[in-house]
């Protein structure tokens, strides 16, 4: 089989790469052993946002009267329910690949994908036969897989990863959750909702702790404050899963302490998918456990290129896909501009929701700019008033001397559909003052973000 552009995997990455290629007349086959659509759309990003979404509808059911209505006898959640629901969104969307990848002309071909000494790729499928491929382009785009640590090996029984945890046959009576990035609060947040007691370590002094401090504290308060035991500046030591129950020797501020649990999720972030490739076989180059690329995502080797989260940047969905947009319209001869990862969203889909991007007020400082920095609070917006969800604030961060909008960091009710507004702006390299006089709808959540920029400025009408 020949083609233009071979694609070993069809993650985020791997199938937006394939669609746009075909788009742009090249013959394009995608080698993939699992599910299409990798391990986002079928064990991360969308399986979880369904889990959260009945999280969610379980909450608004227990907080009924606040709204006005009474139901009569008390809500339970059923688990293996809402596990059908999220299992069923996932299969959804992964037909879905298969549909637009038909739409588009584009082969799938079953297996594992392997480079080779003379830059074919050998694919061996699940029966153990082999397939030789030659393309002229060959692009790597096999994701990566949850990170285990020496003293806290995962069992998939009692430590687990985040497969297992989308999965389980019932719902644990506690769990304790390592590692408070997007994963480790995401899952804290929906296990502690629908009843699980749940302890949630950190070994920074703040959860979410690539976010601005403001934010990271500000979760952390509405964490406690929804029954979620937070442990910062705290590590696993070890573990022991001989008994009932698994026991967790953890080093605190207080000192050692021991904690039991029925679970403990391994939330400690992820490891690339590089072995068995034949990365050595090919000649590329690898430095840090992630494949050396340029600009364009061009390894050492002419013709084979690298994407997503086995390459340098945020191990992020939305960047995996713009990363294979790029790396094709270069091979079809495009002048496309590289990406900016200065400029990345990221979102945290608890209860409030997370969103920022830029540079925190931290950053920013130590960069050495003058900032002035404008904060708009959810108690004084009247939608979020109206929808029950008052908690958060919208945070802006300016250059004084310029106004180039530095960074935004929200924390509320549906943030992470606001965030792109502000990406935009950064992009296009909008003002504090511009976005003061662009109006907003009111009303909206997004009038905060008006009322921010107005902040820093000394200009906010409704504080």
């Amino acid at each position: 089989m020949d083609f233009d552009i071979v694609i070993i995997g069809s993650g985020p990455g791997g199938y937006v790469a394939a669609i746009r290629a075909s788009q742009l007349g090249l013959k394009v086959g995608v080698v993939e052993k699992a599910e299409l659509g990798g391990i986002c759309l079928n064990w991360g990003c969308i399986p979880t946002k369904s889990l959260l979404k009945s999280a969610s509808v379980f909450e608004y059911i227990k907080h009924a009267s606040e709204y006005g209505i009474n139901i009569k006898g008390e809500a339970e959640a059923d688990f293996q329910a809402m596990v059908k629901r999220s299992r069923d969104v996932a299969g959804g969307m992964s037909k879905g690949i298969l549909y637009l990848f038909k739409k588009n002309k584009v082969e799938v071909i079953q297996g594992s994908g392997k480079l080779t000494k003379d830059k074919t790729v050998e694919v061996t499928s699940a029966d153990g036969t082999t397939t030789e491929i030659i393309a002229k382009n060959i692009i790597i785009a096999t994701g990566a897989r949850s990170r285990q640590l020496p003293n806290l090996p995962q069992d998939g029984e009692k430590v687990i990863g985040y497969r297992k945890a989308l999965t389980l046959e019932k719902k644990p009576e506690s769990m304790i959750v390592v590692g408070s990035g997007a994963i480790g609060s995401e899952f804290a947040w929906f296990y502690n909702s629908i009843g699980t007691k749940v302890t949630l370590v950190e070994y920074l002094p703040t959860v979410v702790p690539l976010e601005d401090e403001d934010v990271s504290k500000q979760l952390g308060r509405e964490f406690k404050k929804s029954g979620i035991q937070v442990l910062t500046n705290a590590e696993v030591l070890s573990v022991d899963t001989s008994g009932e129950k698994v026991k967790a020797v953890m080093k605190t501020k207080k000192g050692e302490e021991e904690h039991e649990a029925d679970i403990i999720l391994s939330a400690v972030g992820i490891a690339p998918n590089l072995e068995n490739m034949g990365l050595e076989d090919a000649g590329v180059e690898v430095k840090n456990n992630k494949v050396k690329v340029d600009s364009y995502y061009r390894t050492n080797i002419e013709g084979i290129y690298a994407i997503g989260d086995i390459v340098q940047g945020q191990a992020l969905a939305h960047v995996a896909s713009a990363e294979g947009i790029i790396c094709v319209e270069k091979i079809a001869g495009e002048n496309p501009e590289p990406l900016d990862y200065g400029n990345i969203p990221a979102c945290t889909y608890t209860t409030p929701e997370v969103a920022s991007v830029g540079m925190t007020e931290k950053a920013a400082k130590e960069a050495g700019y003058e900032l002035k920095v404008g904060k708009f609070p959810f108690t004084a917006s009247g939608k979020a008033s109206a929808a029950g969800h008052k908690e958060g604030f919208v945070k802006l961060i300016f250059d004084a001397k310029y106004g180039e909008l530095l960074g935004a960091h929200l924390i509320g009710g549906n943030v992470t559909e606001m965030i792109g507004e502000l990406v935009t702006a950064r992009k296009l390299e909008t003002t504090g003052h511009e976005i003061i006089k662009t109006v907003h709808p009111h009303p909206t959540m997004s009038e905060a973000i008006m009322e921010a920029a107005a902040a820093a400025y000394g200009e906010v009408i409704h504080i």
